[in-house]
C-alpha cells in the first residue's frame, strides 16, 4: 500500500512538472510573439514617419487625407479576422496575419512621431513596459480569480470607447485627460486579467496546432493591452513637438 502511495505521488509530481514546463513554454511563446510584434510595429512606425518627413508633400498628403482614416482603421480588420477566423486558418496563415497586423498598426501609429518628441516616446515606452511587466507577472502568479474584475473592466472599456467617440466632436481637453487617466487604469487591469486567462487557456488547448493558435491569440490580447496602455500614458506624459 505504501509503495502504491509513493508511486501515485511520484506520478502526480511528474505530471505537474510536465505541466509546468509546458505552461512555461507556452507563455514564453505568447510573450515572444507579442514582443516581436511590438518591435515590428515600432520599426514600421518610426521609419515610415521618417520617410514621410523626407518626401516633399507626403507628410501633409498622408496625415490630412482620407487615406489616414483607412490606415487607422485597418488594424481593426485584422483583429476581427484573427478573432473570428483563426480556427479555420493554418498556423502559418495565422502567423502571417499577426505579422501583417503588427505592420499595419505601425503605419497607424506613425503619426505619434510627428506629434511627440522622440525622447518622450522612449520615456513613456519604458514606463509602459515596466507597468505592463509588473501587472502581467501579478496576473500570472495570483491565486485570486480575476473573472469578476474582467467583467467590470470590459464594461469600463465600452464606456471609454463611447467617451472617446463623443470627444471627437467636443474636442474637450478636460475630457481627454479623464479618458487617458481612466484608460490607464482599465488597461493596467486588463493586462493582469488577460494574462491569467491566457495562462488558464493552456489546459484548454489540446494538440500542437491548438496551442500555436492559442499563443497567437494570447499575444494579440497582450499586444493590444500594451499598445493601448502606451497610448494612454503618452497622452498624459508625452511632450509635444
Amino acid at each position: 500500500m505504501a509503495e502504491f502511495d509513493r508511486s501515485t505521488i511520484a506520478a502526480r509530481a511528474g505530471t505537474a512538472a510536465v505541466m509546468d514546463e509546458g505552461l512555461r513554454s507556452y507563455m514564453l511563446r505568447v510573450y515572444n510573439y507579442m514582443g516581436i510584434g511590438l518591435a515590428v510595429t515600432g520599426f514600421v512606425a518610426y521609419f515610415f514617419n521618417r520617410w514621410l518627413e523626407t518626401t516633399p508633400g507626403m507628410m501633409e498628403a498622408f496625415y490630412t487625407s482620407p487615406l489616414m482614416w483607412v490606415v487607422a482603421l485597418s488594424p481593426l480588420a485584422f483583429v476581427l479576422v484573427l478573432s473570428f477566423g483563426i480556427q479555420k486558418m493554418s498556423v502559418g496563415a495565422a502567423q502571417l496575419t499577426f505579422w501583417a497586423f503588427a505592420m499595419v498598426m505601425g503605419l497607424s501609429l506613425s503619426s505619434i512621431f510627428a506629434v511627440y518628441t522622440d525622447a518622450s516616446i522612449a520615456k513613456v515606452f519604458f514606463i509602459t513596459a515596466a507597468t505592463f511587466g509588473a501587472m502581467s507577472l501579478w496576473g500570472y502568479t495570483t491565486k485570486r480569480d480575476l473573472t469578476g474584475m474582467g467583467s467590470f473592466l470590459f464594461m469600463g472599456l465600452i464606456g471609454l470607447i463611447i467617451a472617446m467617440v463623443v470627444n471627437i466632436f467636443l474636442a474637450s481637453s478636460m475630457l481627454e485627460f479623464a479618458i487617458s487617466a481612466i484608460g490607464v487604469l482599465i488597461f493596467v487591469g486588463l493586462t493582469a486579467y488577460d494574462t491569467q486567462k491566457i495562462k488558464e487557456s493552456y489546459s484548454e488547448n489540446h494538440g500542437a496546432d491548438a496551442l500555436a493558435k492559442g499563443a497567437i491569440m494570447g499575444a494579440l490580447r497582450l499586444y493590444l493591452d500594451f499598445i493601448n496602455l502606451f497610448m494612454m500614458l503618452l497622452r498624459l506624459f508625452g511632450n509635444r513637438e
